[in-house]
């Protein structure tokens, strides 16, 4: 398929057909993930319109199912009642009309009496001139609409905003519509980029849903990179928060070391307040420490848990991801519920993932090299009555370590041009570990700090070392079941 050209369903349908042996080899790669959603072929990146409805939750992503470097994007599918066990439905989105004929980009769901409202960016490119910078000028990024009573059969599209809508000072990097509710008046923020290359959120207003006026943008008073990405704004536990992927942001400390970024702030004020405007620096926290996080959209389940979901994955990075070769890449990470406790979020791991565990085992921190766990699929929970320093190795190569407060991820030959990450800790109390065969997902001290990271070795190998006390309870986990 070419990237530049609308995409229909028939074109796809046609290339499905075609292709039962690119997807014969996909699914042999033993790099293939056993709990993490994955494109059947090609590439996936951000999840979209994620929500739940009359209690099937529909999981959408960004998705190239052509090829593995992410070319043309539609929106691809999943459904599940329960986190394990997952349909892969058809994709349902695709670049072919005028306001997104060269991609149907990221977006959100927002459910509602019975209704499924769906909102993303048409991404549109002009080749009339070949002068374009594509900043600012050169590009469509129109805002989209369209709905749904069961999240398979949709209205048409209908274009909310376009260029003209946005404000003057803006460039044309406006996209990733989120919807927020607070009272009876509907918000839609927008991660943007203006003239002068200060990253933003804009607010638009609505009554309706239908109709949007521009309301204002949230900033900080000094840059804080040129663009922000997949804002996501909510009410937790009582906090006004914004979580959105500011890019251009140099490293700081420990801090920002990815090319890009994930944040999350707390804000608080009220949307009519200027300060909007004046968020300080310091507001601004990573919500994820390791190599492979972005993109994350959170949403209220029916039962009012605040589900938040990521790519596993990030633009524009400089280390690879073996798994192209096989004709795949990138995957979301698992399902995780967020909190706001004692000024920060947290994220916990949804609690039916616990349906995968299988073959408990329990050590005291001392005995866990005796016992030879050479498992790369598994979930590991420590729990560390004290730890002065300590090393545990995740497998073979591949090692967490804590020493003088500081906490180290530490890929080893097993990163594939990942290196280092770390974080500051008071103290190290627990460690929730889930490992699969070419992923880690680190949740530290409850969820108040997480490492999500791709890993490319195979050989399993569990060790602790150090000074401390405690005990692991291992489980092996069984993997999601494909419907």
């Amino acid at each position: 398929m070419e990237k530049y050209r609308k995409v229909f369903r028939k074109d796809y349908e046609k290339w499905y057909q075609e292709n039962q042996e690119y997807r014969e080899r996909v699914a042999s790669d033993p790099r293939r993930l056993r709990f993490h959603l994955m494109p059947e072929t090609g590439w996936l990146n951000d999840p979209n319109g994620l929500c739940q409805m009359d209690g099937l939750y529909h999981i959408y992503y960004q998705y190239t199912p052509f090829e593995p470097t992410g070319g043309i994007k539609l929106w691809g599918h999943y459904t599940t009642t329960d986190f394990v066990r997952y349909t892969n439905e058809e994709p349902v989105l695709f670049p072919d009309t005028d306001l997104d004929a060269h991609g149907v980009y990221s977006g959100s769901a927002f459910v509602e009496d019975g209704t499924i409202h769906y909102f993303y960016t048409g991404n549109v490119k002009r080749f009339d001139r070949d002068d374009y910078d594509y900043i600012m000028d050169g590009r469509e990024s129109n805002t989209i609409s369209f709905d749904s009573r069961d999240g398979f059969r949709f209205t048409e599209k209908k274009l909310l905003l376009g260029n003209e809508d946005y404000p003057g000072d803006m460039s044309c990097h406006i996209r990733d519509p989120k919807i927020f509710k607070r009272g009876r008046m509907y918000y839609m923020a927008l991660g943007a980029r203006d003239a002068h290359g200060k990253g933003l959120v804009l607010l638009y207003e609505s009554p309706d849903l239908r109709s949007w006026k521009y309301h204002g943008r949230i900033t900080t008073k000094e840059t804080f990179g040129y663009m922000w990405e997949c804002p996501d704004l909510f009410e937790l536990d009582g906090q006004l928060c914004l979580i959105c992927c500011p890019q251009g942001v140099e490293p700081s400390g420990v801090d920002y070391w990815n090319v890009h970024q994930c944040t999350v702030m707390g804000l608080d004020h009220g949307l009519d307040d200027d300060i909007c405007r004046n968020i300080p620096l310091d507001a601004a926290a990573m919500v994820d420490r390791g190599f492979d996080f972005y993109a994350p959209q959170s949403f209220l389940d029916e039962s009012g848990r605040r589900i938040l979901i990521g790519w596993m994955g990030i633009p524009d990075a400089d280390y690879t991801n073996p798994t192209t070769q096989a004709g795949w890449q990138h995957a979301l990470t698992i399902p995780r519920v967020l909190h706001w406790k004692e000024g920060r979020l947290v994220q916990e791991p949804v609690r039916e993932l616990q349906q995968m565990r299988c073959n408990e085992r329990t050590f005291a921190l001392g005995q866990l090299n005796a016992a030879g766990e050479d498992g790369i699929v598994f979930e590991g929970c420590f729990r560390f009555e004290s730890c002065g320093h300590m090393r545990l190795t995740l497998r073979q190569g591949v090692t967490l370590t804590y020493e003088d407060g500081l906490l180290t991820l530490d890929m080893g030959n097993a990163g594939s041009g990942r290196t280092k990450r770390c974080v500051r800790l008071e103290e190290l109390r627990e460690l929730q570990i889930f490992s699969d065969t070419s992923s880690l997902e680190i949740f530290v001290n409850q969820g108040r700090e997480v490492f999500t990271t791709r890993v490319y070795g195979l050989e399993g190998k569990i060790r602790l070392e150090g000074e401390c006390t405690g005990t692991a309870v291992l489980y092996d986990l069984s993997g999601f079941i494909y419907q």
